[in-house]
C-alpha cells in the first residue's frame, strides 16, 4: 500500500525567484525586514539536498533575524525548513522537535494553512516510525483544518494517507476505502493522475485482500490508464497479472507481467523488474510449468540481492525451493531452502531492529517532553521566586541558597552528561573529545576481538512478544556488560543478535587475550544456567556461539550524530568467522590467540577448519583454565 504523499513542503511564493547566487546576492542587498527572511528561508530550501549543513545555517539565520523582527510566519517556516533537511538525512526524531516548534508557532499566531502543513508532515514521521496512532491524530487533525480551508490537494493527501494506515489492519479495510475513495475523487477533478493511479492502486489493493478481485480489477486498470507513460506503469500492469493469477487465467497473467517487465526495463526500474519476475515465476509455478518458472525466478534473483529486496527474494526463494523439488531436482530444492532460511533471518533481524529502533524514538520523544515539564517548571519557579522576595538580607541569604542549590544541580547534571559519554565511549576517548573536541584514530598492533550470537534466536523469538524479546535480549547483554567490565575488556557494539567486545584497547596491555578467554567462558556459563532456567519455566531460550581472535585494528570514533567508538581491520573479521564456525557453549579461538593464551588454558586443537571467506584456519576449543 503506497503512501501517497510524503512531507509537504507548502513553499513560499517570492516573485523574480532566481538561482542560489542571485538570492545570494539580493539577501546581501537587502535590509533587515521580513522580505530577506523570505528570501532566506528560500535559500535554504535550495541547499536542501546539495549541502543540509548550508540548508540549516541559512534557515537558522533566517529564524534569529524573524525573531529580532518579530516575524512569526518566518519563525514557523525557518524551523520547517531546518525540520525538512532533518527528515531529508532520516533524523526523524531532530525533524520532529524542529516540526513540533514550528507548529507551536502557527498555532500561535492562528495560522491555519501553517498549522496543516505540519500536522500532516508530523502524522507522516509517526507513520514511517509505526505509531499508527499518533499519525492518525495527527492526520485527522490536519484534515479537519484542511476542510475548513477547502484546500482540495491536502485533502487529498491527507485523506489518502488515513487510508493507507487503516489498510493495514483486515478489521478497518472498510475506512481505508472510504478516505482513499475520496482522495481519489479528489485526484480524478484536479487531473492529477500520478495521484489518482496511486489511490486507485491502493484501493484494488485492499479488495483483493478482502477476496473481492472483480472490483479489485477495476480499480487497477483505472490506475493503468492513469499511469500512462508514467514510471509507475510496471507496477499497475503487475496487479493486473496478479488478479489474473488469482483468477487461474494464467495467459492473461503472464502477458500483464511481461508487458510490466517490458516497461520497467525501459525504465531501469529495479524493483519493478525484481517484482515482474517474481510474478511471471509465480503464475508459471500455478500452471504447474515449473522449469519455466525456474528460469524467471533465476533472472529475478541478482537483481533481488543487489537491490537488498528480501520480501520478494523470499518468495523466490520459496518458489525456486518448490519447482526443484517437484522436478525432483533435490539438491538444488535444499540449496534454495537454506537461502530461504538466511533471507528469512534478514528479515527477521530487519523487523527486530526496526522494533527496536522504534522503541528508541519513543523513549526519545518521552524523554525529551519530560525535559520539556522539568524546563517549564524551573522557568515558572524562578519567576515565582524573583517576584516573591523583595530586599532585605534574606533575599540575600535565599538567593545564596537558590545559587549553591543551582550550582549543586549543574554538578549533577554535568556529572550525569559525563557518565552518559563514558556508557559511549572508553573514558581515554572521552576525556580526549572533552579537551580537544575530537579523537584521534589510533592503530594497536594486538587486540583480541570477541564475537557472539545468539543461535535459537528466529525460533524463539516467534514465540514471545516484541516486549518480550527485547527484555531477554536485555537481561543478556547486561549480563555480558558485566562481564566484560569485570575483564576491563571494552564493548563495542550490538548489532541485532550479536554481540562485539575487545580487549587491549583503548590502552594498551599484555593481558587482553587471557582476559577475553575468561570473559567468553563466564558468558557461555551465564548462557547455560539462563537456558536451564528459562527451560524449568517452559520458556523459549537462546543458545550462544562465541569466537575470538588476535590481531591488529585500527579504532576510533565514527560519526557526528550518535557517534559510536568502533574497530576496523581484518581481525574483526576474522573474530567473526571464528564466532560462525563455532559450536554452541563452546568458546572457538584462533591459532593466533591460542599461541598468547596455551600456558593459561586447556584446549582442544580442531584442526584446520574452513571459514567462509578466510580458507582454512587453525581453530581451538578453550575447555577451561589451566
Amino acid at each position: 500500500y503506497r503512501l501517497l504523499a510524503f512531507i509537504c513542503c507548502f513553499p513560499f511564493v517570492l516573485h523574480g525567484q532566481g538561482p542560489a547566487d542571485s538570492l545570494r546576492q539580493a539577501i546581501a542587498a537587502a535590509a533587515d525586514d521580513t522580505n530577506k527572511v523570505d528570501m532566506m528561508i528560500e535559500l535554504g530550501k535550495k541547499y536542501f539536498n546539495s549541502s543540509p549543513e548550508e540548508a540549516i545555517r541559512v534557515s537558522d539565520e533566517a529564524l534569529a533575524l524573524a525573531g529580532r523582527l518579530g516575524y512569526r510566519k518566518g519563525e514557523g517556516y525557518a524551523l520547517k525548513n531546518v525540520g525538512l533537511v532533518h527528515y531529508i538525512q532520516y533524523n526523524s526524531f531532530e525533524a520532529l522537535q524542529a516540526w513540533r516548534k514550528s507548529l507551536a508557532v502557527f498555532e500561535a499566531i492562528s495560522y491555519r494553512p501553517g498549522e496543516a502543513n505540519l500536522l500532516q508532515n508530523i502524522g507522516t514521521i509517526y507513520f514511517y516510525e509505526s505509531n499508527d496512532e499518533k499519525a492518525l491524530d495527527f492526520y485527522l487533525r490536519a484534515l479537519k483544518i484542511a476542510d475548513e480551508l477547502a484546500d482540495s490537494l491536502r485533502i487529498a493527501e491527507i485523506t489518502s494517507n488515513i487510508g493507507a494506515i487503516y489498510g493495514k489492519k483486515k478489521g478497518t479495510y472498510e475506512k481505508s476505502i472510504e478516505y482513499a475513495s475520496r482522495a481519489l475523487a479528489i485526484n480524478e477533478k484536479l487531473g492529477n493522475m500520478d495521484a489518482v493511479g496511486t489511490t486507485a492502486s491502493n484501493i484494488g489493493e485492499v479488495y483483493m485482500w478482502m477476496g473481492d478481485d472483480t472490483t479489485a480489477l477495476s480499480y487497477f486498470k483505472k490506475s493503468v490508464r492513469a499511469y500512462k507513460d508514467s514510471e509507475y506503469l510496471p507496477y499497475a500492469l503487475n496487479n493486473m497479472g496478479w488478479v489474473y493469477a488469482e483468477r487461474q487465467e494464467f495467459d492473461r497473467a503472464i502477458r500483464y507481467h511481461e508487458e510490466a517487465l517490458i516497461y520497467a526495463r525501459n525504465l531501469d526500474a529495479k524493483i519493478d523488474i525484481v517484482q515482474s519476475y517474481k510474478r511471471l515465476g509465480q503464475a508459471y509455478q500455478a500452471n504447474g510449468e515449473y522449469r519455466q518458472a525456474i528460469v524467471f525466478y533465476r533472472e529475478g534473483m541478482p537483481i533481488g540481492i543487489e537491490m537488498k529486496a528480501y520480501e520478494d527474494l523470499k518468495k523466490i526463494y520459496e518458489g525456486l525451493t518448490e519447482c526443484h523439488a517437484r522436478i525432483e531436482d533435490y539438491d538444488n530444492a535444499f540449496k534454495y531452502q537454506q537461502m530461504l532460511l538466511d533471507v528469512k533471518d534478514t528479515i527477521f533481524d530487519q523487523e527486530t531492529n526496526r522494533k527496536l529502533d522504534n522503541m528508541m524514538f519513543g523513549y526519545q520523544i518521552d524523554q525529551k517532553e519530560n525535559e520539556i515539564q522539568l524546563q517549564d517548571q524551573e522557568i515558572k519557579r524562578q519567576k515565582f521566586v524573583r517576584n516573591s522576595f523583595i530586599g532585605g538580607f534574606g533575599v540575600v541569604l535565599l538567593f545564596a541558597g537558590i545559587f549553591l542549590a543551582q550550582r549543586n544541580r549543574i554538578s549533577k547534571e554535568k556529572k550525569r552528561s559525563e557518565e552518559l559519554l563514558l556508557n559511549i565511549l572508553p573514558e581515554e576517548t572521552a576525556e580526549e573529545l572533552k579537551a580537544t573536541g575530537s579523537a584521534k584514530t589510533k592503530s594497536f598492533d594486538a587486540v583480541t576481538v570477541l564475537f557472539t550470537d545468539f543461535k535459537n534466536f528466529t525460533q524463539a523469538s516467534e514465540k514471545l512478544t516484541p516486549e518480550e524479546l527485547v527484555a531477554e535480549i536485555n537481561h543478556c547483554y547486561s549480563a555480558f556488560d558485566k562481564i566484560v567490565s569485570k575483564y576491563g575488556i571494552e564493548k563495542i557494539k550490538t548489532i541485532g543478535d550479536a554481540y562485539m567486545c575487545a580487549g587491549g584497547l583503548p590502552v594498551a596491555n599484555r593481558t587482553h587475550p587471557e582476559d577475553v578467554i575468561r570473559a567468553g567462558l563466564e558468558m557461555q556459563e551465564f548462557i547455560v544456567r539462563n537456558k536451564e532456567e528459562r527451560a524449568r519455566q517452559n520458556l523459549p531460550f537462546f543458545e550462544l556461539r562465541l569466537g575470538i581472535h588476535t590481531g591488529p585494528v585500527v579504532a576510533g570514533i565514527v560519526g557526528i550524530k550518535k557517534f559510536a567508538y568502533d574497530i576496523w581491520g581484518d581481525t574483526v573479521n576474522t573474530a567473526s568467522r571464528m564466532e560462525s564456525s563455532g559450536e554452541v557453549g563452546k568458546v572457538n579461538i584462533s591459532g593466533e590467540t591460542y599461541a598468547l593464551a596455551k600456558e593459561r588454558f586447556r584446549c582442544t586443537h580442531r584442526g584446520k577448519v574452513k571459514a567462509k571467506h578466510k580458507g582454512e584456519i587453525d581453530m581451538y576449543f578453550v575447555e577451561g583454565p589451566a
